[in-house]
């Protein structure tokens, strides 16, 4: 089962990826948070296996986040999600350590796969960014 955080300042957003992610028969969330500086704590109580971090967040940005989540928890890896698929923020996650990067629009059965792919250890890329 793959411990799954969810970070996203939109509560409507949160929630629908917390109930998508949530019918995966392999995947459990195990903490949504709103905020980027409330990741590190939410992850570490949690024993988050993966965080799927929005990338704008008040406090501290998902990409702030994953780099102190990799400090704090290194077991934990990340996977940003975002709106906005800019290359200078794929560039800056993937410095950050972050093992994914994707886009909102993708769709449910892929954003999954991305959680299963990075929870491996493997590395996953939007391939409109790439």
């Amino acid at each position: 089962m793959i411990r799954l955080l969810i970070a996203d300042d939109q509560a409507l957003v949160r929630g629908a990826l917390s109930a998508l992610l949530g019918l995966e028969p392999d995947i459990e969330v195990v903490a949504e948070v709103g905020r980027g500086d409330e990741v590190v704590d939410a992850a570490v109580q949690s024993a988050a296996d993966v965080a799927l971090l929005d990338i704008e967040m008040p406090g501290m940005d998902g990409i702030a986040a994953a780099s102190a989540l990799r400090g704090a928890l290194p077991s934990c890896r990340t996977l940003i999600v975002t709106t906005f698929g800019r290359p200078g923020y794929l560039t800056r996650a993937m410095r950050a350590g972050a093992s994914g990067f994707v886009v909102k629009d993708t769709p449910a059965a892929k954003l999954a796969d991305a959680v299963r792919r990075v929870a491996q250890g493997l590395r996953v890329v939007d391939p409109a960014l790439a």
